[in-house]
């Protein structure tokens, strides 16, 4: 018998939707509980550490959004063929999140305008450029993946994590210069389930 998955998280895609992306891509009937931002101080109170994601596993719960991506890509083999695979993915799962928190901090608040513009700045014309190239040549030297020449967890990691990058794209994708990236990008979201996914979410902006 299949298991029964509930996934509870804000009504937006952020950490939650690799998850989501996962769950989907392994054909999971689940529910996709969403907590409003408004109801969130009183939901708090009730999770182990007073974060989301969560997820429920036939009734057990359990939190961590990369500790489930990694669970779920065991369940659904998106693991990689051996140990050191599996080390890749890590790698470049978090490298990944380095550059979404390199984001996310230079367009965080800041009171100083001139330090928030330079803060901008140094990501446009530094930061972006250094990881996009890196991940680049990562995906062209794996025959159009991030590891082993196959679909992986990473890269359903990625493409699921890019359009929340909005703040980066000051009019156009952060990858429109990254043809490898564009590529795999485009190939994770053609998936059947992925595409079917995508068709059915809520909208939201992030």
């Amino acid at each position: 018998m299949a298991p029964k998955y509930k996934l509870t998280y804000f009504d937006f895609r952020g950490v939650g939707e690799p998850i989501r992306y996962l769950l989907s891509y392994g054909g999971a009937d689940f529910e996709d509980n969403r907590i409003k931002l408004e109801d969130w101080p009183k939901f708090k109170s009730s999770t182990p550490y007073g974060k989301m994601p969560l997820l429920e596993v036939d009734g057990k719960e359990v939190y961590q959004s990369s500790a489930i991506c990694r669970y779920l890509a065991k369940q659904f083999k998106l693991i990689g063929s051996n140990d050191w695979e599996a080390l890749q993915i890590d790698c470049t799962v978090d490298t990944i999140t380095d550059l979404k928190l390199a984001i996310s901090g230079a367009h965080s608040f800041e009171g100083n305008e001139e330090a928030k513009a330079k803060k901008i700045q140094i990501l446009q014309k530094e930061t972006l450029p250094m990881y996009l190239s890196k991940l680049d040549k990562q995906v062209k030297d794996n025959g159009g993946h991030f590891v082993g020449g196959k679909l992986t967890w990473a890269d359903l990691y990625f493409a699921s994590q890019l359009d929340t990058w909005g703040a980066a794209k000051q009019g156009k994708s952060p990858i429109d210069d990254y043809p490898n990236l564009k590529g795999l990008y485009d190939k994770v979201n053609a998936l059947p389930a992925i595409k079917a996914w995508i068709a059915k979410r809520p909208v939201t902006v992030w």
